[in-house]
């Protein structure tokens, strides 16, 4: 007989402030690892849409959402914020990412919180953090990384800098770097059983990032000057090729092994080209390489290297990642109502994440919600009451709240 589980993180619960970018992501980190987290936002407006909803978005295609359960609350009124407060009161984590000090003109500032919730988990995830000249300025992921460093060092030489969507401002360095800020906490909340803030600034994610380079630097084996070191596309065999058909190739050919694989498949002579690694030759060298890759199509080169230690990938789409063999047998996409959902990471191996399923905008009843909350304790909370340390019922992960629809 198999026991179902539901994510490591069951029995976790979590009220997250509606918001647009790391904070949903951040939430739905939690929730595919089991915990039970709430979105927090304002009744729909006259469009139908509610903070933290994308505009022009139907919910099922809104994938940060996916396992998040939606309350809808008047922040402005205080019958809303009174049940605000009563559900951090019932839970473990609460999420706000609003410019500092609106939390607390709203009243729901992190004093305000662990008055009523000692052990509370208060998460505040902002672009610059909560201290220093610009933590009022507004800005996005662009800027975050910008204001790191990082952003300078991604361009080729002599190009502008090229921001990387908004995947390591956002996401990375903030969402990521948040909820791992979440999950020390918990931890240490059940040990001590004392909350505490959590200032999570997507400009300190990125720049933790940049730690190994920061080494590289100091030890004067990474150039200032973009697009001359081995990662950022100085070295012609750590980059991406155009093919006959114009679709690209990667290429991180980097040790001399791989390098030697590399070169050989290439289906060139090669024995004038020069040593790999004669920076003064890196231009030559670059141009040999795209004449050799411009020669046949892309899935022709892909076979070429399949199974060899050349480290030669074909650069996919979406669509064809989520049909590659590997990425397939690994179950690295899913799709969920007809839309790809990238599964739940890492794995574990006892406790796995939750498989997604389709973001709904069913809204549920906060006094329902509650209810059911103190209906079901937890063994967490049972054996804190047992040590005499108090605290709230945490339940199992389960919710067995009967949404109301819209």
């Amino acid at each position: 007989m198999t026991t179902e589980v539901s994510g490591p993180l069951t029995g976790v619960r979590v009220i997250a402030l509606a918001g647009m970018g790391p904070t949903p992501f951040a939430s739905m980190l939690l929730a595919d690892m089991g915990a039970e987290v709430v979105r927090v936002a304002r009744p729909a407006n006259r469009r139908g849409r509610a903070l933290g909803q994308t505009e022009g978005m139907a919910p099922e295609h809104d994938l940060a959402n996916r396992g998040v359960g939606t309350v809808e609350v008047d922040l402005k009124s205080p019958v809303g914020v009174d049940s605000v407060l009563r559900l951090a009161e019932a839970a473990d984590v609460f999420i706000e990412g609003y410019r500092p000090g609106v939390a607390e003109r709203l009243g729901l500032g992190p004093d305000t919180l662990l008055r009523c919730n000692p052990a509370l988990v208060y998460a505040r995830l902002t672009g610059y953090g909560q201290t220093g000249p610009l933590a009022q300025q507004a800005g996005h992921d662009i800027n975050y990384v910008a204001q790191s460093g990082a952003l300078h060092a991604m361009a080729r030489a002599g190009e502008v800098p090229r921001p990387p969507i908004n995947l390591l401002g956002d996401y990375a360095g903030g969402a990521l770097a948040a909820a791992y800020g979440i999950v020390c906490a918990v931890l240490e909340a059940r040990c001590s059983g004392r909350g505490q803030v959590i200032d999570a600034a997507m400009l300190d994610g990125v720049a933790l990032l940049t730690a190994k380079l920061q080494g590289l630097r100091a030890a004067g084996r990474y150039s200032d000057e973009p697009g001359t070191n081995y990662l950022d596309s100085g070295a012609p065999f750590y980059d991406t090729y155009p093919c006959a058909d114009g679709r690209y190739v990667a290429v991180g050919a980097l040790e001399p092994d791989f390098y030697r694989e590399f070169v050989s498949r290439l289906d060139v002579d090669f024995s004038e080209w020069p040593e790999q690694d004669d920076r003064t030759e890196w231009p030559r060298l670059r141009k040999l390489i795209a004449e050799a890759f411009a020669a046949k199509d892309r899935d022709e080169w892909a076979r070429i290297f399949e199974g060899t230690d050349a480290c030669v990938t074909p650069v996919l789409t979406f669509d064809e990642a989520a049909e590659h063999p590997h990425n397939v047998e690994r179950e690295v996409f899913r799709r969920v109502g007809g839309v790809l959902h990238p599964n739940p990471a890492p794995r574990l191996g006892r406790t796995p994440a939750r498989e997604p399923r389709p973001p709904v905008a069913d809204v549920l009843d906060v006094d329902q919600l509650l209810s059911a909350w103190s209906a079901e304790p937890s063994p967490r909370a049972a054996s804190r009451s047992a040590r005499g340390t108090g605290g709230r019922s945490v339940q199992d992960g389960r919710s067995p709240i009967a949404p109301r629809s819209r």
